[in-house]
């Protein structure tokens, strides 16, 4: 089941169009350039579409490696852009008949699959903040002003005659790489020139500026023991830690050779500790309903609560069986009185650390024998189950 679940799960549907943008990219390019193409459909595909399919290929690959971005973020504009490029790029690969454009081929055919079986992960509406939209729209007018002004003043240009030129010119103009190709020619010109490159330089660095924004909020967020939004959109299969004490260490170290895992403590310097040890954690309270929606709980195949706090456990326990009543939840009660009170609150299993302890403990000291075997039996057991 795991092993399906890898190959057909969200992962895949994201893995599989980042490899076909890679390779329609790379096929691409090798297409552009060859300077003689003698495959054997060149008889029915003139060499001009060979080579137009490598550039566009290229551009598809692009396109479909900011799709994949998207994807991870589980979008579902990056699902839809992904479900039109990959047919796109298999046809591309066809018509390039390059030997190194059929892996191309049967990869896009083979992710179409994949996709469409994981539809319903991808289902977040694209969330841009005001900075983000404000940066977009700054950007686009830019251009926009830039290539009606260049135009409407074409003939005090030199070079420039059409749209595309214009474009051209406040493109390179914007982005401040200036090949000199385009020149203006009068006085009028020079200073619409001028107002391009203040506008579209300012418009170039807010849109930059939003772009990093997140990337440093994503290094603030491991620094604080936090993982990013990325890395929890795609969980799937794993296990949940509600909660850090001192029951849970031992936990960590058995879940880390055997499962995938995250921790929720409300505890900042425990997360940061945890971060440090490459273990996933969020910083959130565990019994409140967000951080648990974040770190994919419907999705999830257990959660264990295993703190030194019976209450604390006990609303961790009621707000993750409310969030998902089919989870297989294993809690450890600190009081063995509190049992009961953790099995009512929703946990599937609850087990006395304590109570068990002192049963092998006192069998010993009574003289039975094999008391640490059967320790070593419980332990060998807890390794085989499957959470």
């Amino acid at each position: 089941m795991d092993r399906r679940r890898d190959w057909l799960g969200a992962r895949a549907a994201v893995l599989l169009p980042a490899v076909v943008a890679v390779l329609s990219f790379a096929t691409g390019v090798v297409n552009i350039s060859q300077v003689v193409i003698t495959e054997p459909m060149f008889d029915f595909v003139p060499q001009s579409v060979q080579r137009a399919a490598g550039f566009t290929g290229a551009l598809t690959g692009f396109s479909l490696l900011l799709a994949a971005f998207g994807l991870r973020r589980r979008l579902r504009v990056a699902w839809f852009v992904t479900l039109v490029l990959l047919p796109v790029s298999a046809l591309q690969g066809v018509v390039q008949t390059s030997p190194v454009s059929l892996p191309l081929v049967v990869l896009s055919l083979v992710s179409l699959p994949t996709l469409l079986l994981n539809r319903k992960r991808f289902d977040r509406p694209v969330d841009l903040s005001a900075a983000q939209l404000a940066a977009g729209a700054a950007l686009l007018g830019a251009l926009v002003y830039g290539t009606a002004g260049t135009y409407a003043l074409r003939d005090e240009f030199n070079n420039v005659s059409t749209l595309t030129d214009a474009f051209y010119y406040t493109l390179v103009t914007a982005s401040t790489v200036g090949y000199g190709d385009v020149t203006p020619a009068s006085e009028q010109a020079t200073l619409f020139a001028l107002s391009v490159v203040v506008i579209g330089t300012a418009s170039f660095a807010i849109a930059l500026g939003s772009l990093l924004g997140p990337a440093i909020e994503k290094r603030l967020s491991e620094a604080l023991g936090n993982m990013t939004d990325a890395q929890l959109d795609l969980l799937e299969g794993h296990v949940l830690v509600l909660g850090y004490g001192d029951l849970t260490e031992p936990i960590l170290d058995e879940l880390a050779k055997s499962a995938e895992f995250v921790v929720i403590t409300p505890d900042s310097e425990t997360a940061a500790r945890l971060q440090k040890r490459d273990i996933a954690v969020l910083t959130a309270n565990p019994s409140d309903e967000e951080p648990l929606r974040r770190a994919a709980i419907e999705d999830a195949r257990a959660a264990v609560v295993a703190t030194d706090d019976d209450a604390e456990d006990a609303l961790s326990i009621l707000t993750a069986h409310n969030l998902n009543p089919d989870l297989n939840i294993v809690a450890a009660a600190t009081d063995r009185e509190n049992v009961e009170k953790l099995r009512r609150a929703g946990a599937s299993t609850v087990i006395s650390p304590a109570l068990i302890g002192g049963h092998l403990l006192v069998q010993s000291a009574m003289g039975r024998q094999g008391m640490e075997n059967i320790a070593d039996h419980l332990l060998d057991v807890e390794r085989e189950s499957d959470l």
